[in-house]
Formats: structure tokens, sequence, C-alpha cells
């Protein structure tokens, strides 16, 4: 049998050395990271930010990090079909899926909680995804108490304006109970826009380092000749239409966007994506407004050939949100070289200004009406400020690039921790 001093002395030896190299900064060592979301694929109703966690832990994992996922099987009032509490491959990412069968607004799982305590010192970082729901609380707690940094990635969900709108009460008690000892503890919190940690410099925590890494965009697919669906083929028919593609949710502003309609008898708006409950509510606005001529509404998940050819056929894309973290879906938008009209509070909004890839309007209908005008009349200027956004975005916002900033950020934190236990 092995002395017990000796196993332990050369364990202590090898952690040093592990530790050394990390403080070390070694670019090349592989870290091993646990991303922990509420939902995941495929439970695409969630929008944007489902896409750009996966595509982070794809880029992550194709680089050479073990990338493991925990989350739930959660997909509105059903459940994913996947395996549970079990890992499933999934573009080289591990993601292990785990039940939540009470209280499922908040996603409680008692296996993801047996799991993530017995297995999160198996991580050298975890990186949690969203607030205001119990896995990342959760897993907050079980880094903290093992002993393991983590990062917390709010995904725009501290902007007092929607904190306002809706559960307010809940929302600020949360807020104080929990978040804000889980941010203030964190190795470093992640926005994905100045606007975004704009807002959460206002609550005046004490917060750790703030970085600011903005979403990468994918390349668009390869669409074989396969027939768009009858709904999307009607939509594009006739002339070339302002795209707001989403979820259609109260957030997205798309109200804003109807309401300047009859100040631009020129524009035609088609609104696509999952029905956030707001889909029946914009038809009759464009209905009481004399416009239901010039608004489309096609409230379903759209991937593939009909979402290639909604934005092959766009003049424009639109994006009138009330506060968007970043705006993932007018990002797409430029990287197909469509010219993008957003509010101030699009985070990417910043992006589109300094490509000077489309208009950022103030969120008035009159506000709105102008920068449709704008986009509308001279489709060669707005053909020019497409390229030129779609130029940016190729240069500087692949998931590679942005993969290797957050590897930077994952392995400071991990060089802190380090030294906080020496």
């Amino acid at each position: 049998m092995p002395d017990a001093k000796r196993v332990g002395l050369v364990f202590a030896q090898d952690r040093k050395a592990i530790e050394a190299a990390v403080t070390a900064g070694s670019g090349n060592a592989r870290l091993r990271l646990l991303h922990v979301v509420p939902t995941y694929l495929p439970a695409v109703r969630y929008g944007g930010p489902i896409q750009s966690v996966h595509a982070l832990c794809r880029a992550l994992a194709a680089q050479g990090h073990v990338t493991d996922v925990f989350t739930t099987n959660v997909d509105g009032p059903g459940d994913s079909d996947v395996p549970l509490e079990r890992p499933v491959d999934l573009e080289g990412v591990q993601v292990t899926y785990f039940p939540s069968r009470r209280m499922r607004r908040l996603y409680w799982s008692p296996p993801m909680r047996r799991a993530l305590f017995s297995r999160v010192a198996d991580y050298d970082l975890v990186h949690v995804h969203a607030i205001y729901l119990w896995p990342t609380w959760t897993a907050a707690r079980a880094a903290r108490v093992r002993n393991v940094p983590y990062i917390v990635s709010p995904r725009g969900m501290l902007v007092p304006q929607l904190i306002q709108r809706k559960n307010r009460w809940i929302k600020q008690a949360w807020i104080r109970l929990i978040e804000k000892p889980n941010l203030e503890r964190a190795a470093a919190v992640h926005t994905t826009s100045d606007i975004e940690a704009h807002h959460l410099g206002g609550f005046g925590w004490s917060l750790p380092k703030v970085v600011t890494i903005p979403h990468g965009v994918d390349d668009p697919p390869a669409v074989a000749d396969v027939m768009v669906s009858p709904d999307i083929a009607a939509a594009i028919a006739g002339a070339p239409a302002v795209l707001a593609f989403g979820r259609i949710s109260w957030e997205k502003g798309l109200d804003r966007l109807i309401a300047a309609l009859p100040l631009v008898p020129m524009a035609r708006v088609i609104i696509a994506g999952g029905d956030g409950g707001q889909a029946n509510a914009l038809t009759g606005q464009a209905g009481a407004l004399g416009v239901a001529d010039r608004v489309t509404v096609i409230p379903r998940h759209i991937a593939g050939a009909d979402k290639e050819a909604l934005f092959a056929s766009a003049a424009a894309f639109a994006m009138t949100s009330l506060s968007e973290n970043f705006g993932l879906a007018a990002f797409e938008a430029m990287r197909r070289g469509v010219p993008v009209l957003a509010t101030p509070d699009v985070g990417m909004s910043e992006i589109v200004a300094r490509a000077r890839a489309g208009v950022i309007i103030e969120p008035s209908p009159e506000g709105i009406a102008r920068g449709l005008e704008t986009l509308l009349q001279d489709r060669g200027a707005g053909r020019a400020m497409g390229e030129r956004g779609r130029g940016l975005v190729i240069a500087e916002y692949g998931w590679n690039a942005v993969a290797a900033r957050m590897t930077e950020v994952y392995r400071a934190a991990i060089e802190g921790q380090v030294g906080r236990r020496r």
C-alpha cells in the first residue's frame, strides 16, 4: 500500500506545478470549463442567448478546451427530447441535461444541484449565463464552496427599465438577496456591450472586473436549392421589406415599428420569429392603424433556408427594442450585408454606428420613420452601409476570435484564484 504522506506530497507538487503554469499564463494549457445555463438547444424558443452560448462553447471546444454544459431539459411547457443526466455531444460540447419537474419557472433541479456540488471541483472555471434563475444561483454557490472561480454573464437581465416593467418587487428582492452577492463574489462579470456595462455600473455595487466582449456571429450557412416554406415565399414576394427577426415579445418594441408605418407609406414590414405572446397584439395594432396590408407577422421558429430567404430579401433590418444587451439578430443581418436600423438601447448599436452600417434612431414613431426613409429612399446608400457592416463583422467578430478573448478572461480569473489560495 503506498505511503499516504508520500501520495499527498506528490499530489501537492503536481498541484503546485499546475498552478505555476496557470500563473505563468501558459497560452497552450487546456482549460476545463463548465458552463451553466438554464436552458439549451434544442430549446430554440428562448431566442438568441441560447444560440450564442452554444456558439461560444462550440468555439472553445474547437480550440481544445474541455467544454461541458449543465442545463435543464425545460422547453416551454414541455421538455426537450434529450437523454437525462448523461453527457450528450453537440458539436464537440458535452451537454448534460437535468430534469426540472417542480418550480419549473425557476428551473429548479435537485439532480443538477447534486451534480454541481459533487463535480464542480473537477473544473478550472465555471461560466454562469443569465440571472434570476435557480441553476445559475446554485452554480455560483457550488463554485464558492469548492473554491472554483466563476464568471457571470447577466445576458441583459439587469436593465432597470426591464426590472421595473415586469415582476418588479420579486426581481428587486432577488437582486438584493441573491444576485448582488453572486456578482460581487465572482471572479469577473462579462457584458456584451458598453450599454450593458453602463446599466450594471448604475447599481453601485462592489463588483469585480467587468469585461465587455461582444457576441460573435456565424458565417451564413450554405443553403442548397431548397424550397422555402409557403408562408415565407408569400411574405417575400413583391417589394423588398424591412425585416424584424427574433422572438416576438414586448421587450422587442415591435409596436414602435408598426406605429411608424403610417408616416412611411413606402415601407413594408415582415416580423418573424417565435411568438413570445405579442403576435396577435401586433396584428391587431396594424389593423387599427390601417397598415395591415403592409405588415406580415410569422409567429414561429424560423431557420435554414427560410431564415436565409428572409435576410436575402430584406431592404433593411429593424431592431427597435426597449432594451437589448446586444442584439444578435441585427449582428446576423450585418454579416449578410443588410443595413440596420436600431434604437440606442440596442447594445450592438454602438458597432453599427462605428461601422456606419445603418442608422441609430430615437425610439419614437417619428424617429423610426425618419430612419426608415433614410434606408429605403436611397437603396444604393443602404447597400453601401450593409457592405461596411459585413466587412467589419467578418474582420473582428468571428466566434473563434471571441472565444480567444474569452479564454484570456478565464485564464486571468484562474490566476487570480490561485493568488487568493496562496
